[in-house]
């Protein structure tokens, strides 16, 4: 079994969409729990499935990031 690092650094690239609205932009954050809560929880659900989470040299899809934020392993409190 593999042991996933959720306090490592990590970029997240939104999903890039010819009408898309506002400014989501590449963003660094300082934990991948950081990262996947504001993936999840804050950018619009229809960004995540383009979207790639990059963790050192690994990169994931938006349902990775899903399997990842829904793990139980995941440290940070979920919203409802």
């Amino acid at each position: 079994m593999t042991v996933f690092d959720y306090n490592a650094g990590a970029g997240l690239y939104p999903c890039k969409t010819i009408n898309r609205r506002g400014s989501l932009v590449y963003k660094r954050f300082d934990s991948v729990a950081e990262a996947l809560r504001f993936a999840i929880e804050d950018m619009p659900a229809s960004l995540l499935r383009g979207s790639v989470l990059e963790v050192e040299e690994a990169r994931f899809d938006g349902l990775q990031m899903r399997k990842l934020y829904e793990a139980d392993a995941y440290p940070l409190t979920r919203r409802p």
